[in-house]
Order: C-alpha cells, then structure tokens, then sequence
C-alpha cells in the first residue's frame, strides 16, 4: 500500500495509518527509504539481488574498464567504506565482483566486475526496470523526476556531510 503524498495533497494514501505529524526530515526519509528498499528489493528478488547489490554492479558496469578502488566505489555510492565492505563480501563470494591490487597503490585495493556480475546485471536490469516503471506509475512521472533530483541533490551536497 503505497504511502507517498500525491500531487502535492497533505493526507498520506493508506488510510491514515501512517503519523505525518514529525517534522524530522531524516525520519521521514528513512521511512520512504525503508519503503522503496523494500519495494526494489522485492522485484530484484528473482535475480538473487538486493537494491542496493544492484547499484554496485550498475556502477561498476558504467565505469567499464576503469574498475575504482574500494574507497573511491564508497564515496561515488555515498557510503562508509564498512557498510560497502559488508555489502562487496557476498558479491565477491559469489563471484561478481574481485577485489585486485590497485597498480598504483598496493595497499588499495580495485573492485573488479567480473563476466558473471555483468551478466547478472544484465539480467537483472529488466527485474529493475519494471519496478522503475511501477514506481513512476503509481506516484506519476513528474513527481517522481522531481523526487530524483531532488534525493540526488542531498546525496551530493557536502554542506550536509559530517563535520
């Protein structure tokens, strides 16, 4: 059951179960993030992915040759270089990704898509893009372009890093 605001009306879709009384952003963000995760998380399922694996791969499948080092795959995912360590583990057990020495820097280390990860991508790009083209269908495709660049705009503004 769908829980976004609808063309700019206050009451939340649902029923009222939902409190939109908190004024906290980050609540509020966390709680449609929770939300989409699950939704993206369900429609990649039969590709054995989760959202998040997904944005690694699409990643690293846009980079091509240029495999980054795990730093660099945090700071362009915005993620601590823990959680993207958390999150690679079974991407490399499973043999989509590789981690090899950096040949500038031996401490570093490059995460490598691997002809197994690009085919699942690849697969599971079309898992990915029923679940963008139901997304844009239910909260309508303007509103949706509009909440894009706008959590994209906050992912990237570094005046609301930690300081």
């Amino acid at each position: 059951m769908p829980i976004f605001f609808w063309r700019g009306d206050s009451r939340y879709m649902g029923g009222g179960r939902h409190n939109a009384n908190s004024t906290c952003s980050a609540v509020a963000l966390r709680k449609a993030s929770r939300r989409l995760s699950q939704f993206y998380d369900t429609a990649l399922a039969p590709a054995g992915l989760t959202v998040t694996q997904y944005s690694l791969l699409t990643e690293l499948v846009k980079r091509g040759e240029n495999a980054p080092t795990v730093t660099e795959l945090a700071e362009a995912m915005v993620m601590d270089r823990s959680g993207l360590g958390h999150t690679l583990g079974p991407l490399e057990r499973d043999g989509l990704i590789a981690l090899a020495v950096d040949s500038r820097d031996a401490r570093a280390r490059n995460v490598v898509l691997t002809v197994r990860g690009k085919a699942l991508q690849k697969h599971a790009t079309a898992f990915w893009a029923r679940a963008q083209k139901k997304f844009t269908e239910i909260f309508g495709a303007r509103q949706a372009a509009d909440l894009h660049a706008t959590l994209l705009a906050i992912a990237h503004d570094e005046r609301l890093g930690s300081s």
